[in-house]
């Protein structure tokens, strides 16, 4: 069953329209629009003596070292095209080794960058201003070989360790994840909303949200290079989460800011068993038991939180009231049938071709200018397009990697400026990621348009070709008048359907259009690593002018986010640092096998 087909109520009695939670989650939303003539809200200026920490620690609590591990150190990473390959990747099983190279590809760093005095680093996951307010955690059982007691793990990419938060009783946790497949463990996503406030002010909520969804990208991606699986457990509702996690514990953060709860992910390993069949757990709930997570949270805790910044020169009450509007208050429950071929034998060889996951992961970076001549080869951009497309068609574990982690219908489409693809006419082109959808969207935009399909374009890939012409200037304009629109080989806005899934679900469905949103800009970014290009999130673009280009009718549609792809302008000025180079290698543990 799809997360699309359930309607649920939380309980609430009828409010007024002033209250009502999707129309406050509107007014947020065009409140935080960029206009020509003004920009949203935000202090003006970066105040450098407050610049938030980008490391969260909880002092008191332990810290517990994940092995340092070369690329060619097992667990090997799988060829890149091999993670797209249902059942192609060997599935490992979870040990201290493996976990480690699931959050070094997730959430870890990736290098330090230095200019002078400065020096300031980059991770795995991308982040709106290499802000990161995204954390991550695990709840792991206890698993042979692992070595890690059973509890709640705050990750510290820094240390590259796990700090344990809680210790939870084993039996309690068995009982959390009995319904899921063996060696399963929880992942979760919170969002410290300062560290994007500090420079973005009212539309920080919009950028934590995108980097939500890339954390999710990273992390489903990282569980396909060990032959894992990962679904995310939207059926929970926000509590849950929040006491899972321990973001509800404000003792813990009495001096600190604090974390919002976003997600919870079940991961597992597929592995098969000796009859070479799916052991076990036939289907794969959405939910978990909120009664044991209740008693879980009456668990001990361990370590308070560190403050982020010595000041905050203004509070945005305006970002605290569209998460209190948004916070997902029901719970639902549904289960997604397991397919058999998502299920591996962790003694299947792969053959190696082209250039590893892990090298593409690792040698992801945002662009900062581009060359303004680069081309694409049409066949390379068209495999682009397939990657994003999510099968709406298909149950969703049996949508391709990373999609099947996606519990929702696709309701974010492309509206793309195509300056430098070969065999394409510049212009201005549409993918709609769902073909179902095409009415609708055809029936939301200018009526005028021709529909015509792209020359070339792959059977099935439903890429229309809208307008005629050279949208570089329109590409640059429309996204705060910078460059790299329009000297990249394309740029595209994220136009989601908006209005409809917000009445139809309720507010809470705000947050999960920016997740995606994330979600698919992360397949970009590695996209175009594979292709010999780079790529780069913008979320800065003035929204209504977007939504003119195609005559949007009211909010049906709304551009959530901007990316673009090309030949990138490598500044030389800059040193390029390992990632950890500022630990102690020989004091590290070096974890079991």
């Amino acid at each position: 069953m799809n997360a699309d087909d359930r309607s649920s109520t939380s309980g609430h009695k009828a409010e007024s329209a002033s209250d009502d939670p999707v129309e406050r989650v509107i007014r947020y939303h065009e409140r935080t629009k960029h206009h020509y003539h003004r920009y949203a809200r935000s202090l003006g200026f970066l105040d450098w003596a407050n610049q938030p920490d980008p490391f969260r620690r909880f002092a008191g609590a332990e810290l517990i070292p994940l092995p340092l591990l070369e690329a060619d150190e097992e667990p090997e990473s799988p060829p890149y095209a091999a993670i797209y390959d249902p059942g192609a990747v060997p599935c490992r099983p979870v040990t201290k080794r493996t976990l480690s190279r699931f959050f070094e590809f997730a959430l870890a760093l990736s290098a330090w960058k230095k200019a002078g005095q400065s020096e300031w680093a980059l991770r795995s996951n991308p982040s709106s201003g290499n802000l990161h307010p995204t954390e991550g955690y695990v709840v792991v059982p206890w698993i042979d070989g692992l070595g890690l007691k059973p509890g709640l793990y705050h990750y510290a990419p820094r240390e590259h360790g796990l700090e344990r938060r809680a210790s939870f009783p084993a039996d309690l946790v068995m009982t959390l994840l009995a319904p899921f497949p063996p060696g399963s463990f929880l992942f979760g996503l919170t969002s410290v909303h300062w560290r994007e406030a500090w420079k973005y002010g009212e539309r920080a909520f919009r950028y934590c949200n995108h980097d939500v969804g890339h954390a999710i990208g990273t992390a489903r991606i990282a569980a396909a290079t060990l032959g894992w699986h990962m679904m995310l457990l939207d059926g929970a509702n926000q509590q849950t989460v929040a006491s899972l996690l321990g973001t509800d514990r404000a003792d813990d953060f009495t001096e600190a800011e604090p974390e919002h709860p976003d997600c919870l992910s079940v991961v597992w390993p597929n592995i098969v068993d000796n009859g070479g069949g799916i052991p076990d757990r036939p289907s794969v709930p959405c939910v978990l038991d909120p009664t044991i997570v209740r008693e879980l949270a009456g668990s001990r805790w361990h370590g308070k939180a560190n403050r982020l910044s010595r000041d905050h020169a203004v509070h945005w009450d305006s970002i605290d009231e569209v998460a209190a509007v948004s916070w997902k208050d029901v719970t639902e429950s549904w289960s997604v049938d397991r397919p058999d071929s998502f299920a591996t034998d962790a003694s299947r060889s792969i053959h190696r071709t082209g250039p590893s996951a892990g090298q593409i992961i690792r040698q992801r970076r945002s662009a900062v200018a581009y060359d303004g001549k680069t081309s694409i080869a049409a066949s390379v951009f068209f495999r682009m397009l397939q990657r994003v497309m999510p099968r709406a068609d298909r149950s969703q574990l049996d949508r391709p990697m990373p999609w099947d982690v996606w519990p929702y219908k696709p309701a974010i489409h492309l509206l793309l400026f195509v300056h430098r693809i070969d065999g394409l006419t510049p212009g201005i082109y549409f993918l709609v990621r769902d073909e179902n959808k095409l009415p609708f969207i055809r029936g939301s935009i200018n009526p005028e348009i021709s529909w015509v399909p792209a020359p070339g374009r792959p059977e099935g890939l439903p890429f229309f070709w809208l307008l005629e012409g050279d949208a570089r200037s329109l590409a640059a304009q429309v996204s705060c008048h910078q460059d790299i629109a329009g000297d990249s080989a394309f740029s595209c806005g994220m136009v989601a359907e908006f209005e409809g899934p917000l009445r139809r679900h309720g507010a809470w469905m705000y947050p999960r259009l920016f997740w995606e949103a994330g979600l698919l800009g992360q397949v970009l970014y590695l996209e175009a690593e594979a292709a010999g290009v780079r790529g780069t999130g913008i979320g800065c673009f003035f929204d209504d002018p977007v939504h003119q280009i195609i005559a949007v009718q009211g909010l049906s549609l709304q551009s959530l986010y901007h990316f673009t792809v090309g030949g990138p302008v490598e500044d030389r000025r800059l040193m390029t640092l390992p990632p950890y180079g500022h630990l102690n290698r020989e004091g590290r543990e070096a974890g079991d096998v």
